[in-house]
């Protein structure tokens, strides 16, 4: 296996859309450089190389931007958490050089005219429009000169500079000069709202706990100390005061306390937590003191995994995301040569003015106007920043996305497959009845007992739902101990579980499995049909051969349920149910809910047949399931919903979606954002070519200025962005102030 040296570092000074794509090219013209990726919307790049440091920064430099190293990415940014989380519109303007550069260049602009219509600037007037000009142009100019030499390639800078210089030949100081300085302030302004929409990730790096409190036992007493989370292991315990942070995922061993789970689960109301309950990293303790047991480490805990995750979403491109980068790649050459052709054709072949008259605008001043119009940017942003405005939003609810192809395959999901156990219900079956064959009272004895004893030993190796729940009733009636765990337990997919007890082969399985494998009497039967047709789970045992009774086992329907499968329907999606229960069963809790197809004793393979031919007659299909048991299924699908992400890996790496919360509420309105993100990249497109073509045509007929040209440019990006950043404010959910991740993004 080829060994890896990847490396994250954070590229500061990301402004217009191309930055990216240019200094990733950049870069991987470095020696030593392997593969590297760089993210305009979360301002990361990885890096796969031995590079030195020092060659990557000044590399990065020439380009205009800056490089912070691996080891700085976790330390917080005192400036930015001082101000809530977002740096000010002046500050964030005045911190650049380019644009300081440009103020001046337009303060100069600015009194030159003044001076001008008062008449006392006239001799010098082009003169100092072309100092003021100079100014500003200097750092675009040179960011062009270098992409040319490193990329070999052309860039906006160069259109730009082209278009001011032109015009400064043709006698337009002014607009030349005003031109440059409006195309400085508006990727300004493009910059400072896409560092808008990063602020949204950086919200959950702020979360991230740095020191926690360290319990060394020293009988008999407990001793605190203070230390980085980096230095707790597994198992290590951690006092949490009121009111803090909790540092790291674990297990509370001693305390009781209500805890703020909103920055990781979007649960706008706190959870009590006591002894032997599951706590994650980036909650907040509430008025008690918890004493915690730690499960994982702090790079691999629940908050850790989620940042990483939601981090890496956005080079997850959708399908429409990529097609409009492969437009723009060619859409800027496309006006530069069809620039060319309208400074140059119309004079040498009709005889038209080359330059201005006193009528009209000439050929090459139009050709001009067309380049200042030609910036891409807008349509190369509208993209991302709608994109990752909705993954940002969707975590602050609790509901995981990986990625913008997965946001925009649930904006066209026709049908919502469904798993029943722990998904439309609770997830939490009990035993309500068992029996042997050889009670002769009808009631719960002896024989009885040994039945639900024997079912018990074999499940204590299985992980389902049911079969905790055989083990729960165990325990319960004190029969655990009765026989010993099973050994040599074989897995029988969907339809039961055997292992050696005592010596003796028991199976534990579905009354399907007994019908075909192992004979019974007509009266056992019969009462296993009651009960399944009284809507319950059938466990049916065997000893060897001979068949010693059944367990009964019932799940209820979550109280949620009935209302999302009715919303869900609502909007036109259809739903329907895979479990591999038995019909009556199924039906039950089918009809309870209201899904509008129901599909039961299915084996796990079954469940992936049913998504195939859902796929068929719906196209695109959502299955929803716990994320391990509904593996297959949940990858035969177009999209995978797994409930529970937050404390399961195993979802969390595996899912598309991860409800994090085990909220299934969420799921309708996780389809409507993502309809709605649509909706806006839609009318981003939109508004980009349109606007785009509409000012290249008044360009060609000589109706518009240059000056004009480059407002309309500044304004077709900030609004795209602008409204790309709705998502973050869709179907506002009502959180306490007091979470720190949502009250700076709000």
């Amino acid at each position: 296996m080829a060994q890896t040296n990847l490396k994250t570092y954070t590229v500061q000074g990301m402004d217009c859309a191309h930055c990216a794509e240019e200094l990733e090219t950049g870069l991987a013209k470095l020696d030593g450089v392997k593969t590297v990726h760089v993210d305009f919307m979360t301002s990361l790049m990885k890096l796969d190389g031995n590079v030195p440091f020092d060659a990557l920064q000044a590399r990065v430099q020439s380009f205009g931007k800056s490089l912070v190293p691996p080891q700085a990415n976790d330390q917080p940014n005192s400036e930015r958490a001082s101000r809530g989380g977002v740096i000010g519109f002046w500050d964030y303007l005045l911190a650049r050089r380019e644009t300081q550069l440009a103020l001046i260049g337009g303060g100069l602009i600015l009194l030159t005219a003044m001076l001008t219509v008062l008449g006392l600037s006239e001799p010098y007037a082009g003169l100092l429009y072309t100092i003021g000009m100079a100014i500003t142009l200097a750092p675009i100019l040179k960011g062009g000169i270098v992409r040319i030499q490193i990329n070999r390639e052309f860039n906006i800078n160069i259109l730009m500079s082209i278009a001011a210089i032109g015009a400064i030949l043709i006698g337009e100081y002014l607009e030349g000069a005003t031109v440059i300085f409006l195309f400085a302030v508006g990727e300004a302004l493009e910059g400072y709202t896409a560092d808008r929409a990063r602020d949204s990730i950086r919200g959950l790096m702020a979360l991230k706990p740095t020191q926690a409190i360290r319990l060394t036992s020293h009988d008999p007493v407990l001793n605190e100390d203070t230390v980085h989370v980096n230095q707790l292991a597994i198992g290590d315990l951690i006092l949490v005061k009121a009111g803090a942070n909790i540092p790291m995922d674990g297990v509370v061993v001693a305390g009781g306390s209500s805890v703020n789970q909103a920055p990781i689960t979007g649960e706008s109301i706190p959870a009590v937590k006591t002894a032997g309950d599951e706590v994650f990293a980036g909650t907040i303790n509430g008025e008690g003191v918890l004493t915690v047991r730690v499960t994982r480490l702090a790079a691999d805990n629940t908050l850790n995994r989620i940042i990483a995750l939601v981090q890496d979403a956005q080079s997850n491109r959708a399908p429409i995301h990529r097609l409009v980068d492969r437009v723009a790649h060619y859409y800027t050459p496309a006006v530069v040569v069809i620039a060319a052709l309208v400074a140059f054709v119309p004079p040498l072949v009709f005889g038209a003015p080359f330059f201005d008259t006193a009528t009209e605008h000439g050929w090459f001043y139009r050709a001009l106007a067309m380049l200042v119009i030609a910036c891409p940017c807008a349509l190369v942003i509208s993209t991302p920043v709608t994109v990752i405005s909705a993954i940002t939003a969707a975590a602050r609810r609790g509901v995981l996305i990986k990625g913008g192809a997965f946001l925009e395959a649930l904006a066209g999901v026709k049908v919502f497959a469904f798993d029943k156990t722990g998904t439309l219900t609770q997830g939490k079956p009990a035993v309500m009845a068992y029996r042997s064959v050889d009670c002769m009272t009808g009631e719960a004895c002896l024989l009885c007992d040994d039945v639900l004893a024997l079912a018990a030993a074999v499940e204590r190796r299985a992980s389902h739902p049911l079969a905790q729940a055989v083990v729960n009733a165990a325990q319960t009636h004190h029969l655990e101990a009765q026989y010993a765990p099973a050994e040599a337990v074989e897995h029988l997919a969907g339809r039961g579980v055997r292992g050696m007890v005592n010596g003796d082969l028991v199976t534990v399985g579905s009354h399907t499995l007994f019908d075909e494998s192992f004979p019974h009497e007509v009266a056992l039967c019969a009462a296993v049909g009651d009960a399944e047709n009284d809507g319950r789970t059938i466990m049916m045992l065997a000893k060897g051969q001979r068949v010693r009774g059944y367990v009964a086992l019932a799940d209820e329907a979550r109280e949620s349920s009935r209302a999302v499968i009715a919303e869900l329907n609502t909007m036109g999606l259809a739903t329907v149910m895979l479990t591999g229960d038995n019909h009556a069963a199924a039906g039950k809790i089918g009809g309870q809910v209201g899904v509008s197809e129901i599909r039961a004793n299915l084996l796990p393979q079954d469940k992936v047949t049913a998504i195939s031919e859902l796929r068929q007659s719906y196209q695109v299909v959502a299955m929803v399931g716990d994320g391990i048991n509904d593996t297959p299924a949940l990858a035969a699908a177009n999209i995978g919903i797994a409930m529970g992400g937050a404390g399961s890996p195993q979802a969390l790496e595996t899912a598309d979606i991860a409800l994090l919360a085990d909220d299934l509420t969420q799921l309708p309105y996780v389809v409507r954002l993502a309809r709605f993100t649509r909706k806006l990249i839609m009318q981003n497109i939109s508004i980009s070519f349109g606007m785009k073509l509409v000012f290249l045509i008044l360009a060609l007929f000589g109706i518009t200025s240059l000056w004009v040209a480059i407002f309309a440019d500044v304004g077709i990006s900030l609004l795209v962005t602008l409204n790309g950043m709705r998502p973050l404010r869709f179907e506002r959910q009502s959180i306490k102030t007091g979470d720190p991740w949502i009250a700076r993004l709000g």
